[in-house]
């Protein structure tokens, strides 16, 4: 992630953060949890040929 990015989602109050004076500090684990909230599974032949049926 670019430090524009993580200073988007700060300003958007989309991650958790603490505030020291001008410094913004931010838990690894909220990071992780983020970046694990954004995760995408990825699918299968059948899964492609299941929605290709339900189309029809």
């Amino acid at each position: 992630m670019s430090e524009r990015y993580i200073r988007r989602l700060v300003a958007e109050r989309r991650i958790p953060f603490h505030k020291l004076g001008r410094s913004v500090r931010i838990k690894a684990v909220d990071l992780a949890a983020h970046v694990e909230s954004g995760r995408v599974e990825s699918i299968t032949v059948t899964d492609v040929w299941r929605g290709l049926r339900s189309v029809a």
